[in-house]
């Protein structure tokens, strides 16, 4: 059969069909019954006094060059839909409903399938839907074989149950919970250091880290709804900070009240990609906490007399928890003050 004009100028119309098709038997795991139109519909059914819908959107970063040169790239769509999904969980909110955006220079329907499949593994595991989306092909606008991906997220939240941390107060505690590796953030310092400064390849063996390079560097950022949902349902919780762009010293002071900062001690077990990767690339120790995340992805501020209550329904959930520090008066500008004595 001759290549169509539109073909032949770089975007072929047929391929992007055979990925849809392909989308289409996948998303039938989660009831949607129709892709491919105009819009998605999704009804409201939640039964609150004042519903108030929280919504966010997000890429993965350059963590895509790790899918590119791995060419695994069915981890990448639940990297997105877990990040968005924290980031809307910060507030309280349960999360309705995803859509994503693919745009490629030259469209693969298998890589399409295996992006979108990741999603799918998402939403299926933090139990909501994927609505809907848009795959572009734009040739001459990326180059060979690479993409990019955003992903739009809407939760609800019920307006007198919303986390803003307005609340937190002088003596709070602070929670953390762990993350499983670089999540979605710190990639162009961690690429600079593993294949320019080193000169490593994704399949590289390194001391002290277990994995090879590529695959510790491609360990899907994890969601935190399971067990914050549950704290928030029982009203235990304050604030939260989820610790993406800007680490530590850049996410904990957007929930903090301005008269307030915390100190935190590093009581938990740093993973090792952090250290290698602070070791070898000569990281100073503030910037290690305003790029990484350095093994902490989820903060919360719980008021002292629930801290009992707090540990119980973690321990229930068999969720790891750090106490990692508490929350006094600002003196200066410094909101975060961080004690690191490795």
């Amino acid at each position: 059969m001759a290549r169509s004009i539109y073909a032949k100028a770089g975007v072929d119309i047929d391929k992007g069909n055979q990925a849809v098709n392909k989308i289409k038997h996948m998303v039938k795991q989660l009831g949607v019954r129709e892709i491919g139109k105009f819009s998605g519909f999704f009804p409201l059914k939640e039964k609150m006094s004042q519903p108030v819908l929280v919504s966010s959107a997000d890429g993965v970063g350059t963590k895509l060059k790790i899918a590119f040169m791995s060419g695994k790239h069915n981890t990448i769509g639940k990297d997105l839909v877990n990040h968005c999904v924290d980031d809307i969980l910060v507030y309280g909110a349960k999360p309705l409903f995803f859509l994503d955006y693919i745009a490629t220079g030259n469209l693969e329907p298998d890589t399409v399938s295996d992006i979108v499949s990741g999603m799918l593994d998402g939403c299926i595991e933090n139990d909501f839907v994927l609505l809907g989306g848009e795959t572009a092909e734009m040739p001459g606008f990326y180059n060979d074989k690479e993409y990019d991906v955003a992903g739009f997220i809407v939760g609800i939240v019920d307006q007198d149950r919303i986390v803003d941390g307005k609340n937190i107060s002088k003596g709070d505690l602070i929670v953390g919970l762990p993350s499983t590796g670089l999540h979605t953030n710190g990639y162009s310092l961690a690429r600079h250091i593993v294949f320019d400064k080193l000169k490593l390849s994704v399949d590289s063996v390194v001391d002290g880290v277990p994995n090879p390079i590529g695959e510790e560097l491609l360990k899907v950022h994890r969601s935190y709804l399971k067990p914050v949902s549950r704290l928030v349902e029982m009203n235990l919780v304050k604030g939260m900070a989820h610790i993406t762009g800007g680490g530590f010293l850049e996410n904990i002071p957007r929930v903090l009240p301005d008269n307030l900062a915390v100190r935190i001690e590093r009581v938990w077990p740093v993973p090792d990609i952090f250290n290698f990767l602070c070791q070898k690339g000569k990281v100073p120790k503030k910037e290690r906490y305003r790029v990484f995340n350095m093994g902490i992805g989820m903060v919360l501020f719980i008021d002292k007399n629930n801290l009992s209550n707090v540990e119980k329904e973690l321990d229930e959930l068999n969720e790891v928890y750090y106490l990692m520090g508490q929350v006094v008066d600002k003196r200066g500008k410094t909101s975060v003050k961080i004690s690191d004595t490795d």
